[in-house]
């Protein structure tokens, strides 16, 4: 109602270890990396995945808080999150949203193959295969 507008972490981790996509190697479209762009790419990687148990699936099914509205994060998002509740946030906000120094899952694919990630261990954000098992948090905007 105020006009605000912004982004919520969920408290938690979604996941300790699970993959990017359900087993096949297929690009989804979900290449956006902006702020703003993780609920849409969210969207494309479901509809290209389908069924299983995968990143992506495991936020959009997740009701906590009142709220069913969550999604993987964009890779910029992400970042967001590490600069501002993570390791990198400065004193006295480092690390308040509990993060391991580990690696997440973004919603940003490279190709086929590839997905960005975010290391809370030290920022870093390369890309690796989507079969590796990382961590998860889900986001959602407000």
């Amino acid at each position: 109602n105020s006009g605000g507008h912004g982004l919520v972490a969920a408290p938690t981790d979604q996941s300790t270890g699970i993959q990017w996509y359900n087993g096949s190697y297929l690009s989804t479209g979900a290449t956006a990396t902006a702020v703003g762009t993780g609920a849409a790419n969210t969207a494309k990687i479901i509809k290209a995945q389908g069924t299983g148990a995968y990143a992506a699936k495991l936020t959009a099914n997740l009701a906590l808080g009142g709220y069913s509205d969550w999604f993987l994060p964009s890779k910029d998002e992400l970042n967001l999150m590490y600069q501002n509740i993570g390791q990198g946030a400065a004193a006295p906000l480092t690390n308040v949203g509990g993060f391991a120094s580990y690696y997440y899952w973004s919603s940003s694919e490279l190709d086929s193959s590839l997905a960005w990630l975010q290391t809370f261990g030290d920022g870093g954000r390369p890309n690796t295969n989507k079969y590796f098992t990382l961590y998860v948090r889900a986001v959602r905007a407000f």
